[in-house]
């Protein structure tokens, strides 16, 4: 686990889903988007689009980062499930390192000048995910549009010892909760 993250905050006691956005133009061209607005690419909106074919076990309450990328994946994914802003769900604030490439983002758990703290953004991602959970009916599977650095971070909520590769582009993840414990599969619905 990443060093000085023991002490976090455990998450609802009840499985939820979180989906990465489909690939965007920053994506595409390996560059940091963070709090950029960056569009979806005509792929990112095919990735979206096969979201509405996923068999879910049941009904879904579906959430959303307030980024376009995010809204646009609900919107073409869920066309039938209008979908709430929940602005914890956003996407780290990288500072002066929005819009350089992916080699040079800076390490995880430093502050980057004019940006985000990883610690500060994990408590965030937290608050987002007990609210979105508060928010639905227990016969209900939250569903949760966001960014990869928010499914990393709600890896480490969920005791994983690393924040683990960067989550594919509109995939489900689901984060079940057995036995005490949040096990991470991406597994059909």
């Amino acid at each position: 686990m990443t060093s000085g993250m023991s002490d976090l905050p455990g998450l609802p006691t009840r499985d939820f889903c979180l989906i990465r956005h489909g690939e965007t133009t920053a994506n595409h061209a390996g560059r940091i988007a963070g709090r950029l607005d960056v569009a979806l690419t005509d792929a990112g909106r095919a990735q979206a689009r096969s979201l509405a074919q996923v068999d879910w076990a049941g009904p879904v309450s579906v959430f959303t980062s307030p980024m376009s990328r995010a809204q646009d994946t609900a919107r073409l994914g869920f066309p039938d499930h209008p979908a709430r802003l929940c602005p914890g769900l956003r996407e780290r604030d990288w500072g002066i390192f929005e819009g350089r490439p992916l080699r040079d983002l800076p390490a995880r758990d430093t502050t980057p000048q004019d940006g985000e703290g990883w610690r500060a953004m994990i408590l965030r991602v937290h608050a987002a995910i007990t609210s979105c959970c508060a928010g639905t009916p227990d016969t209900c599977l939250p569903v949760l549009i966001c960014h990869s650095g928010v499914i990393r971070a709600t890896r480490l909520l969920a005791g994983q010892a690393t924040v683990g590769a960067r989550a594919p582009n509109a995939r489900p993840i689901h984060f079940r909760y057995v036995s005490g414990r949040h096990e991470e599969t991406s597994d059909e619905f």
